[in-house]
């Protein structure tokens, strides 16, 4: 199959993807981002021309016999809709069957001839490199959904990144800010052997492509559900909307949900970036901060002022209230859960250093090093010194170093964690991983490393 089977079906899938690109360049020429062009005869023409293209690579791909189930609505009707579980980058398939528009990041549309397929269904891109793209891509979504029908319907995978499709992890709201009705999209690959699936952990990308095109025969179905009006409360509070859709989906695929998101994967990965113990409850802490809306907008802003604050009371003690006045928020139950996290000693108070190292580690996963420098500044004046003097002449060295023998550096220096993963490890795994009760939690670990690195030093 590698030598024969695979090649061919790649050959006639590059292909196709080339003899698409003149169409789909022809139908995106003079188009304006912020209007609409009338659906004349020649783009209906081009429009279905594509969707055989695109049948006729899939199939070359050994997706023989595609099953839908249900009735795709119409923009009107349902103006987004909302597919899980997502799990390969074979996901497209509903996509260029039904050439909705996706949301994806602005880099794509300057890819050679990808950037052009991908210009045709009109994404929503979102821009990396702006600070408020976020925002920006909340609203054009909530402007073509209340267009009446006049824009392509969106396509969102709610989940936000790849799973292995054991169950449905917490869906994002964007999807359900505009409160309007959204028809639930689930996706199966009734395959005996899974060859689709990419997750963070498994086959890579290029992997799951040469395993897919060696099997003789895969499977899709990809089944429409009734669309899913909301409630005035649904329409007030998106992620009740999101939890609901959720469950309608989980029910027809027949799987369980989970909280887990997109970002306690990254946090489980920080956690073995960060050397941590496997019981350090982050991602019980991850969950209660969003729960109470602690996570800033301005999460650098905010991190530096809790960071003085915590400066300034030296180590000091804080109780239940003092903790609450800290945060500017009531006492609740979910505090006091919170609070209790940090009560190492089941003394009744804190330190609330140890807060603001954990908010650090859970706002901003990715940025090791910048948790591990603010974990050495808030410890004290003397050691954010002798931190610096650290860290300046660590980076020294190791430029020299690299210099001289770049590739024994390599070797000998820490894995660099990714900017994002693609799937949750099992539910199962993660709760006996991650979120067992510890004598001693993520925050004082990183305290205690800090002042003994120092000492060292």
């Amino acid at each position: 199959m590698t030598v024969t089977l695979f090649p061919i079906r790649l050959l006639i899938a590059a292909f196709m993807m080339l003899l698409a690109w003149p169409f789909a360049f022809l139908a995106s020429v003079g188009r304006s981002e912020a209007t609409v062009e009338p659906q004349c005869l020649w783009r209906r023409l081009v429009d279905i021309i594509l969707k055989i293209i695109m049948r006729v690579m899939w199939f070359a791909g050994g997706f023989h016999w595609m099953t839908v189930k249900g009735r795709r609505a119409l923009p009107a009707e349902a103006p987004i809709l909302t597919l899980a579980p997502h799990s390969s980058y074979f996901d497209a398939i509903p996509v260029t069957m039904t050439m909705a528009s996706i949301v994806m990041k602005a880099e794509s549309k300057d890819i050679p001839l990808w950037g052009t397929l991908i210009k045709y269904i009109r994404p929503v891109f979102v821009s990396r490199s702006d600070q408020d793209s976020r925002k920006k891509t909340v609203e054009e979504i909530k402007r073509r959904a209340h267009s009446g029908g006049e824009w392509p319907q969106i396509m969102i995978f709610p989940e936000g990144t790849c799973t292995n499709r054991s169950c449905l992890i917490t869906f994002k709201p964007g999807a359900f800010i505009p409160a309007v009705p959204v028809q639930p999209v689930v996706i199966h690959y009734p395959n005996k052997l899974d060859s689709i699936t990419w997750t963070w952990q498994g086959p890579g990308a290029f992997e799951i492509l040469w395993l897919t095109l060696c099997q003789l025969h895969n499977e899709f179905v990809v089944e429409f559900l009734p669309i899913y009006t909301p409630s005035e409360e649904e329409k007030r509070n998106p992620a009740l909307y999101a939890i609901n859709v959720r469950r309608v989906m989980a029910k027809a695929l027949g799987v369980p949900i989970t909280d887990y998101s997109f970002e306690d994967c990254q946090l489980a990965m920080a956690e073995g970036q960060l050397r941590l113990p496997v019981d350090t409850c982050l991602l019980e802490f991850a969950k209660l901060v969003r729960r109470l809306g602690l996570k800033p907008q301005n999460t650098e802003k905010v991190l530096q002022d809790y960071g003085n604050r915590a400066r300034k009371l030296e180590g000091q003690k804080l109780d239940l209230d003092g903790f609450a006045q800290c945060l500017d928020v009531p006492v609740s139950e979910m505090l006091r859960d919170m609070f209790a996290l940090f009560d190492e000693h089941e003394d009744n108070c804190m330190d609330i250093r140890e807060y603001v190292i954990a908010l650090s580690v859970v706002c901003r996963p990715a940025k090791t090093l910048e948790t591990l420098k603010l974990a050495f500044k808030i410890s004290s004046d003397a050691l954010w010194s002798s931190t610096q003097t650290l860290l300046r002449s660590t980076c020294t060295q190791k430029m020299q170093a690299s210099t001289a023998a770049p590739a024994t550096v390599a070797k000998q220096s820490p894995a660099c964690l990714p900017e994002t993963c693609k799937a949750l490890p099992p539910p199962k795994q993660l709760t006996v991983s991650v979120l067992t009760s510890a004598p001693k939690n993520m925050a004082a670990q990183l305290m205690d490393f800090s002042r003994n690195t120092t000492k060292r030093v």
